[in-house]
């Protein structure tokens, strides 16, 4: 008897965390299993994202999701993702299927923060798919700065925290 695996789920992102002041966009590819299944960005307990925001922002890393989310908001950070659903079997990027792919409107985030200067992307995978298929179909973004930092999913276990932490404050402080 032959078998079939089963179909490999489309999964959606999350709306963005934001309001109109916010002047720096974080953006990551798509939120993990772990995420998907708690509904909270960077929801991985080795992910270390909210740890160095907190570091950053002065606010305790075991703060409900909520307070956190507050927190980023008030420092006039957006949290978004390249994309608003694909395909993946698992929680790494490399899996997404390209063939799959929806992007966020971009165009209309932008329109609606007129603040945003600076774009900083959690990883390369970000970084690419946005270059790639985001930016080419914006209108001016000139005076946006775009800048990649480590990705602080637990993938990236060759960067120490340290290094993410020390890179992540020379950008967002």
């Amino acid at each position: 008897m032959i078998t079939e695996d089963p179909p490999i789920a489309h999964i959606h992102g999350f709306p963005p965390i934001e309001n109109s002041n916010s002047s720096i966009l974080i953006l990551g590819t798509m939120p993990g299993k772990a995420s998907l299944q708690a509904q909270q960005y960077y929801a991985h307990p080795r992910n270390v994202f909210w740890k160095i925001i907190s570091e950053i922002l002065g606010i305790q890393a075991v703060n409900s999701y909520e307070t956190r989310t507050l927190s980023i908001v008030a420092a006039r950070i957006a949290l978004w993702d390249v994309l608003k659903s694909c395909r993946r079997e698992s929680s790494l990027d490399s899996d997404i299927d390209h063939d799959t792919i929806m992007l966020n409107d971009f165009a209309s985030f932008f329109k609606n923060h007129l603040h945003i200067n600076r774009v900083c992307f959690n990883g390369a995978k970000a970084e690419s798919l946005y270059i790639k298929r985001v930016q080419p179909f914006l209108q001016d973004t000139s005076h946006i700065e775009y800048i990649r930092l480590p990705s602080t999913s637990p993938a990236n276990a060759a960067t120490s925290f340290d290094r993410k932490l020390k890179a992540w404050k020379e950008i967002i402080c």
